[in-house]
């Protein structure tokens, strides 16, 4: 069984910066790519951003030069660093992790005022 708790979300003034953490626990495959998802009310919901073991990532346009994604393998924990951030990037945020199985955290809710 595998767990994925995300923590860190909030309220912040446009402009503001949050850092969202990812924590995976369990029988998890070391060949596993993770990511941020959101999803806001009355959309699908989208990546945000991913990462590989090895450190390969790939972002959305709309986050580039503003999100950074990063994950520390010996914890399977990953991290996102919001920063400039406006009022569409207000939604429930939630993290995922893959190797052929694929598990979702509960998501963290972030709200962005303008």
């Amino acid at each position: 069984q595998v767990q994925v708790v995300e923590s860190g979300g909030g309220l912040v003034q446009a402009g503001g910066s949050l850092r969202l953490s990812c924590a995976a626990s369990g029988t998890i495959l070391s060949m596993n790519v993770m990511g941020w998802y959101r999803q806001a009310p009355g959309k699908q919901r989208e990546l945000v951003a991913s990462i590989t073991r090895g450190g390969s990532t790939n972002y959305a346009d709309s986050v580039k030069g503003r999100f950074t994604i990063v994950r520390d393998n010996a914890k399977n924990t990953m991290y996102l660093q919001m920063n400039s951030l406006k009022p569409e990037d207000t939604a429930v945020y939630y993290c995922k992790i893959s190797f052929g199985f694929e598990y979702w955290g509960q998501g963290t809710q972030v709200t962005v005022s303008s």
